[in-house]
């Protein structure tokens, strides 16, 4: 499976840099990651918990950066054993480039393999599995470096958009 995107993030480039070297950060966007530990320099350690069809298992593996150049590309290459249910292996290469107004723009490509039971399941669920995987994961963190949005005061807002029963305009002369 491969697959190409690009997302426009409200984040400088060296925000989001230091985000793809986090252990949290990155624990929080691998969907049913139960642990990630290390380093970027090092290596990282991954236990994730997935579901591919009806395959269930806990995938135990690595995932290491190489290709580095700071604050700009990297590829992260992972892979992981599930057992019984089989392996994955996967690269994502990760280039970040300024865009307008302080904005960067994060472009990445992704292939993955599976083996054993998972590649059992044929190449539609597998393929649509990891595709599903890779866009959860970059929405998640776009989501984790990202600032905030402003909230609105709901209450209020709604209030303002709401009609006023005749009734309140009777009684109160509003």
């Amino acid at each position: 499976m491969e697959l190409t995107e690009d997302r426009i993030i409200l984040a400088p480039r060296a925000a989001i840099w230091a985000a793809l070297c986090d252990p949290e950060v990155l624990q929080a966007c691998v969907p049913g990651c139960q642990e990630l530990t290390g380093s970027a320099e090092d290596g990282f350690e991954a236990v994730v918990v997935q579901k591919v069809g009806p395959v269930k298992a806990t995938f135990k593996g690595t995932v290491s950066m190489v290709d580095v150049v700071a604050g700009e590309s990297c590829t992260l290459i992972g892979e992981g054993k599930g057992g019984a249910a089989g392996f994955a292996k996967g690269e994502a290469r990760v280039v970040l480039a300024d865009a307008e107004g302080g904005a960067t723009q994060l472009r990445y490509q992704v292939n993955a393999k599976v083996g054993g039971k998972l590649a059992q399941l044929g190449s539609r669920v597998v393929d649509g599995f990891a595709r599903k995987m890779a866009q959860d994961f970059f929405a998640r963190f776009q989501e984790q470096v990202e600032p905030p949005k402003p909230e609105t005061d709901s209450a209020e807002t709604a209030a303002q958009d709401t009609p006023k029963p005749s009734w309140v305009k009777r009684t109160f002369g509003s």
